[in-house]
């Protein structure tokens, strides 16, 4: 017994998808009567929670409440045009509300074309079918009327069809002959006025048809990973096989609701929002896309179905959408390998960086003086680095301890290294106090510079002494500062 009613429940709620399909466009004729509808199944909650239904129309980038009139009634989960003209042309939204929060259901763009009125058909409202000359085909009248005891009248080339008047057309096999343009017509009365709806076949009967093409939706049901604040763009594809069909619609819903269009959202602002439908033409083959654009992905939206809806034909296929949270990638290997050669060979440039300094500090010293063109003692108020002292008045001057205190000590250390030594015969002017000149005029900030000094001074004597040649002389003290 419960799997007769699960049965029975299943019946009546594919009926409901059939009168009230997931359309995002729809086209329809002025001068027609048609309705908008939902599925109730979608509003049972809502009722459970006290949310009221209301209609809207968007005109001029507002919501309007559509107002009920003779013309257009709303019956909870239908709104009817009797019947729909040209003004009815725009976007639909039906809305539920408690007060305190607005849900929308559902969305619809209705385009009202206009009547040709030398001909019974428009040539933009039709849907061609292309068949097999010697198969059984059928041409189904949509469910355009929720009323029942209607009229239905069939037309070929816009002339009486052999008095059918079912809402099927049937042919047991198809010729060449069959072929034409097929218009069912259903006569409504409501009220003692009689109002009518039409719907248009182009049916094409070939010797040799085309390969039959199935609808279908490109890609299967699919998991995306991705991270928090990232962009995502989710596309759909559907193919519809060697020809356009005109009723083909492909959209998008997030847990069964419509998002927003891109084109009315700012760019800054975070939200998903659908784009334009696209056409495509690969060879003979057809195809509708339409992307869904999710421009920072939030953590509710890991639990959120995205599912691509395509309609065609009295078909509907589906594509879910996930998102997961990916996981942490490793670091690459050859970024993983740099680094490591990086680590073990920091070690040792250290060292060897430290050692060259320990070496050549006073070369970096000099150097970066003479680049600079500054002096680091400069600002300590002493004009010499060291005081050049040699016995001249107790013990008879030798020509050479001179030459050497008074020109070669001075060529090297100050012409080759950069010293300023202060000596009494060159840079005491008479009259000086000779006893001030150590406290008044050496540099305090370079106690080990001094020490330095005093010891080449004497390497430096001990070289002369010995007889060495002026020239060889750099080499040893040079190192011996160093």
């Amino acid at each position: 017994m419960t799997l007769i009613i699960f049965f029975v429940m299943l019946i009546m709620e594919s009926a409901a998808a059939k009168l009230c399909p997931l359309r995002a466009s729809i086209d329809i004729l002025e001068g027609e009567y048609f309705f908008l509808c939902y599925l109730e199944s979608r509003q049972e909650r809502f009722q459970e929670e006290g949310y009221t239904i209301n209609w809207y129309k968007e005109t001029a980038g507002k919501q309007q409440l559509i107002k009920e009139t003779h013309r257009i009634v709303s019956q909870m989960n239908f709104l009817e045009f009797w019947p729909a003209e040209l003004s009815d042309s725009g976007d639909y939204s039906v809305i539920h509300s408690n007060g305190k929060q607005n849900v929308t259901i559902q969305k619809w763009t209705l385009n009202v074309l206009e009547r040709n009125k030398s001909s019974c058909f428009n040539e933009n409202h039709l849907t061609t079918e292309i068949k097999s000359a010697g198969v059984g085909h059928s041409l189904k009248c949509n469910d355009l009327s929720v009323y029942e005891n209607d009229s239905i009248t069939w037309y070929k080339d816009c002339k009486n069809y052999e008095h059918e008047t079912e809402r099927e057309l049937n042919f047991r096999s198809l010729t060449v002959q069959n072929s034409g343009i097929y218009t069912c017509k259903i006569l409504i009365s409501r009220e003692g006025t009689i109002y009518h709806s039409t719907n248009t076949i182009k049916l094409v009967v070939e010797e040799d048809a085309p390969e039959a093409f199935t609808l279908e939706i490109v890609g299967h049901h699919e998991e995306i990973e991705t991270e928090i604040g990232k962009e995502e763009i989710l596309n759909c594809t559907g193919f519809l096989g060697n020809y356009m069909k005109e009723d083909a619609s492909l959209y998008w819903l997030i847990n069964q609701t419509f998002p927003e269009q891109c084109t009315g959202i700012p760019e800054n602002e975070p939200s998903i929002c659908e784009e334009e439908l696209k056409k495509l033409q690969l060879g003979n083959k057809f195809y509708i896309t339409r992307l869904l654009r999710i421009k920072k992905v939030r953590d509710e939206d890991m639990h959120h179905n995205f599912t691509c809806m395509l309609q065609a034909d009295e078909s509907t296929r589906i594509k879910i959408v996930k998102l997961k949270k990916g996981k942490t990638q490793d670091l690459p290997v050859h970024i993983f390998t740099t680094g490591m050669v990086l680590a073990l060979l920091f070690p040792f440039v250290a060292v060897a960086l430290a050692f060259v300094f320990v070496m050549f500090r006073v070369d970096f010293v000099l150097f970066y003086r003479s680049i600079c063109r500054r002096d680091d003692t400069a600002g300590d108020g002493k004009e010499y680095d060291a005081f050049v002292s040699y016995l001249k008045d107790c013990v008879s001057p030798i020509e050479e301890e001179r030459e050497f205190a008074l020109k070669i000590l001075p060529m090297i250390l100050e012409e080759n290294f950069g010293y300023k030594l202060c000596i009494f015969e060159r840079d005491v002017f008479p009259g000086g106090e000779s006893k001030m000149i150590p406290r008044e005029n050496f540099s305090e900030c370079q106690p080990k510079l001094i020490e330095k000094i005093m010891l080449t001074f004497w390497w430096i004597l001990t070289l002369f002494i010995s007889g060495v040649e002026v020239r060889e002389i750099h080499l040893p003290v040079h190192l011996l500062i160093t």
